[in-house]
């Protein structure tokens, strides 16, 4: 049985993505982020709305309204559709494990 933990035994220097569950209507995936944070002036801008938990590390997320979010193990936001926002910060000591489901919500 698969376990959301579990790491690959050697991390790329990427973000890693790995869809759980896809369908025409959501897409359940898991990230690992070891330091990575989207580059200076870039902001995601979804197209769905998008609801993500950490389960693991850290992370401070940044809207372009100028407020920002720290993040700790257990901590869950909603990102709605077109909601620009960056990853300012991710721990790398431990991973970020993140769980982030996409669709309508």
């Amino acid at each position: 049985m698969p376990n959301i933990f579990n790491l690959p035994p050697q991390l790329p220097n990427e973000e890693l993505f790995e869809a759980l569950v896809s369908s025409d209507s959501v897409l359940i995936e898991r990230i690992i982020s070891t330091g990575q944070t989207t580059p200076i002036g870039e902001w995601y801008d979804g197209q769905q709305d998008e609801w993500v938990i950490l389960l693991q590390g850290e992370a401070i997320l940044a809207y372009d309204d100028g407020s920002r979010i720290e993040l700790k193990a257990g901590d869950y936001v909603l990102i709605n559709a077109h909601q620009k926002h960056r990853v300012e910060w991710t721990s790398s000591h431990p991973p970020c494990i993140w769980l982030a489901v996409h669709g309508n919500l």
